[in-house]
């Protein structure tokens, strides 16, 4: 192989990895690391939920048969928010591509043009609107985990005082109120887990585990929204340079 056939090659290697749109390829995979985290660990812990739900704080079916809907539709939601966001992910890093090419002039003849354009800008709204909305659901996951740290919280708290003062009515007082996160309506019975039940309810493997996948979902959101912001800022960027191709005349 001679110096000119290496150097073709060379060049068509730079010309390659100039066209991977950087930005774009990190954010697919913080979208897909964070919709992972989201959908596996949040599908589970909403099942673990309603187990410690029924368990420690209702007694009659009656009380947390609503829960119970929302549990099992916002299971199904799940299922669509993986889907929906392995495919959007894939049309984001496609554009990608596109415009990164289309910028940089990678393949000869090939320019950006009004439609290419008008994609791009679509996507930019389609993403700001989903980033909005995921913001809420980020702040909505954030629910779970405050209602579960304030136990754990509770539970030391009474562990505490059982070391200073053994005389358990003394610390009946304490309660965790799953009526006041909406868990719950205000007529369920008892609704509240109170003293040394409340601390046994911590020491229990159901416990943790949900404590911890509510944990994990809640990063996972967090990982899509910073995915999701990413994306913005990149299709917003391309779109600039493809407006400024497209006024300098290059189509």
């Amino acid at each position: 192989m001679d110096l000119q056939t290496k150097r073709g090659c060379y060049d068509c290697c730079i010309r390659c990895i100039g066209a991977v749109p950087y930005p774009s390829l990190v954010a697919t995979l913080l979208c897909y690391a964070g919709m992972a985290l989201f959908c596996g660990c949040g599908h589970e812990a909403l099942t673990q939920t309603e187990v410690l739900v029924e368990t420690y704080f209702a007694r009659n079916v009656q009380d947390y048969v609503v829960m119970a809907s929302f549990i099992k539709y916002f299971q199904y939601v799940i299922y669509g928010l993986a889907s929906f966001f392995f495919l959007y992910g894939i049309l984001l890093l496609a554009e990608g591509f596109y415009t990164t090419s289309a910028v940089k002039q990678t393949f000869g003849e090939f320019r950006s043009t009004q439609c290419g354009r008008c994609l791009s800008l679509t996507f930019i709204i389609v993403t700001y609107i989903l980033a909005f909305i995921w913001l809420a659901v980020f702040a909505f996951t954030a629910i779970p985990v405050f209602f579960l740290f304030n136990m754990e919280q509770t539970c030391h708290t009474i562990n505490i005082l059982s070391e200073t003062t053994p005389i358990i009515n003394q610390h009946g007082w304490i309660c965790m109120d799953a009526r006041q996160y909406g868990l719950l309506p205000w007529n369920a019975m008892p609704g509240k887990s109170c003293g040394t039940t409340l601390a046994a309810i911590c020491k229990t493997s159901e416990f943790y585990v949900t404590y911890d996948l509510y944990i994990a979902a809640f990063a996972g959101a967090g990982i899509t929204l910073l995915a999701l912001f990413l994306y913005l800022v990149a299709t917003t960027y391309n779109y600039a340079v493809l407006r400024f191709l497209g006024r300098k005349g290059i189509r």
